[in-house]
């Protein structure tokens, strides 16, 4: 099934206040079996931008969707120019101190799992373990034909054999790993197809107006119900595909905590919704908690 694309949300007058009191992500964390679901805003301090908060990439810029990417050559062609040229920073992006934090919450048994709509691999390279990727990775590759699935580094060296010379310059780099390129700077680039069956090959993630796949949502739905709070991290939840995780944990009781500097569609289902920057957040939850975190020094929130 395919969703129509839900690119924008705007916030209800009568949303609850934001707070900057970080006790009950301490508390709920001390008790032990959160499940974090982590967006965007947490990889921005990495040099990733999001989509929706202030300067996101929605503002300037309109994501691929699954319907045009299977529609044509065209889009194609433009899709992997502007992909190929933007992992070169995606790869260059090191965790910050939100993805170190979650690491070592995990690494201390506080947490029950880890949920991301992240497509950027930072939560593994911080160290977090068994890690859902909701929305898939940027570092594989399907085959729409065949299903072959193959790593995308395969892929990256081909298209460098294919495409010498390639090095336009970007107007900005977006969270999917696409880059700002014109029309000018992708005419010329060469697609290939998969080395199995010749079919049109696809990044392993889930575009917009996509479903993600029902194995994974059911994954996710299992470990909500498994959790004993949901956190959130760095997400609007404007698109159903995190939000949804919100509503059950709300609708089982559960509390739902979010660190988000704007609002966000779950708010009315969240116990709080803490408005700070999320390196300097987490990194002092973890000192309350006497959690080290390892990593480049960062500053904290006065407590």
């Amino acid at each position: 099934m395919r969703m129509r694309p839900t690119l924008n949300w705007t916030p209800a007058e009568d949303l609850p206040p934001a707070t900057m009191d970080l006790g009950p992500v301490v508390d709920a964390l001390r008790t032990g079996g959160v499940l974090v679901l982590s967006g965007a805003g947490i990889s921005t301090e990495s040099g990733i931008p999001d989509y929706r908060g202030e300067g996101g990439s929605l503002s300037r810029h309109t994501p691929m969707t699954y319907q045009e990417f299977t529609a044509g050559a065209a889009a194609r062609r433009r899709y992997w120019a502007r992909s190929h040229l933007g992992r070169r920073t995606f790869r260059r992006a090191r965790p910050n101190a939100g993805h170190r934090a979650v690491a070592a919450f995990q690494r201390h048994g506080l947490l029950s799992g880890v949920i991301t709509q992240n497509v950027d691999g930072l939560h593994q390279a911080a160290g977090s373990g068994a890690v859902v990727e909701l929305h898939g990775s940027l570092e594989r590759v399907v085959c729409l034909s065949c299903g072959d699935v193959s790593a995308r580094g395969d892929l990256a060296r081909r298209l460098e054999a294919a495409n010498p010379g390639f090095d336009p310059v970007a107007a900005a780099i977006n969270p999917d790993g696409d880059a700002d390129l014109t029309d000018d700077q992708v005419r010329d680039f060469r697609v290939l197809p998969c080395v199995v069956c010749g079919g049109i090959l696809k990044p392993d993630v889930v575009f917009f107006g996509e479903a993600v796949p029902a194995a994974r949502v059911a994954h996710c739905r299992d470990l909500v119900g498994e959790a004993s709070s949901l956190l959130v991290l760095g997400s609007s939840l404007t698109v159903m595909s995190g939000l949804r995780f919100v509503r059950q944990a709300a609708r089982a009781g559960k509390p739902v905590l979010i660190v988000n500097r704007d609002p966000t569609r779950g708010d009315p289902h969240a116990l709080t919704r803490v408005a700070l920057p999320l390196g300097a957040a987490l990194a002092t939850v973890a000192e309350r908690l006497d959690v080290p975190v390892g990593g480049d020094e960062v500053a904290q929130v006065e407590s």
